[in-house]
């Protein structure tokens, strides 16, 4: 098998990729990142410049950002899932929308999860997960509120390109995780129904499953829900 992903299930990046391959039944070797394979960590510490992950190997080629992974695999392992839209101003604003779910729903989402690893009296040291740091939390949580706002107006006076599109990858995993931070709000229907939609899909069912047993690494405490 040439494809191969280096990730883990309960990742939202990871997820990010595994819902393209998914949809177009792209065949890979899914190389987990755990205790139990410290050749795969060593693999994404050299491979990628700031050692995250997910990583994509095709052969010797290796690429890096979910995003870069997703046009990768529009270019050469094209399928009915229309991963880049065609039309070029359609494509544009794929794009741009993956940036927002990415930068400002994904990346608020995190920050507010971060604050669980970070001891206020000591920068440097180890995670409290008991006690964030409440700013942080806070700060995250605005900014999702923010995003959510934007979000439901854009939804409001524009059309989602197809599932499974670069939108889907990076709208579901964002909308799933950052609602468990700030739930969206009542004045947000739009987005609430595409959250909906997207966790209905088959490919975006699976990898939440997949990432079920693992729900207990979530720090502020998975909800009993979704």
């Amino acid at each position: 098998m040439t494809l191969a992903l280096y990730g883990h299930p309960f990742s939202s990046y990871t997820w990010k990729a595994l819902i393209a391959l998914h949809a177009n039944e792209t065949p890979f070797e899914f190389r987990m990142l755990g205790p139990d394979h410290p050749e795969n960590f060593m693999f994404i510490g050299e491979a990628h410049p700031a050692g995250k992950f997910p990583v994509l190997t095709d052969g010797g080629l290796v690429v890096v950002e979910t995003t870069a992974i997703i046009e990768y695999l529009a270019v050469h392992y094209p399928g009915p899932a229309p991963l880049i839209p065609v039309d070029a101003s359609l494509a544009a604003s794929a794009r741009m929308l993956d940036q927002v779910f990415d930068n400002y729903v994904m990346g608020n989402m995190q920050r507010a999860v971060a604050a669980y690893f970070v001891d206020k009296d000591n920068p440097g040291g180890g995670g409290l997960r008991d006690h964030p740091q409440a700013a942080e939390v806070e700060a995250g949580k605005a900014g999702l509120r923010r995003a959510y706002a934007w979000l439901e107006r854009w939804l409001s006076v524009n059309v989602l390109t197809p599932h499974v599109s670069l939108v889907t990858c990076a709208a579901a995993p964002s909308l799933f995780y950052a609602d468990w931070i700030e739930p969206i709000p009542e004045d947000c229907p739009r987005l609430a129904e595409l959250r909906a939609e997207l966790l209905a899909l088959p490919e975006v069912v699976r990898v939440v499953d997949e990432a079920r047993p693992y729900r207990s690494y979530f720090p502020p405490g998975a909800p009993e829900r979704d």
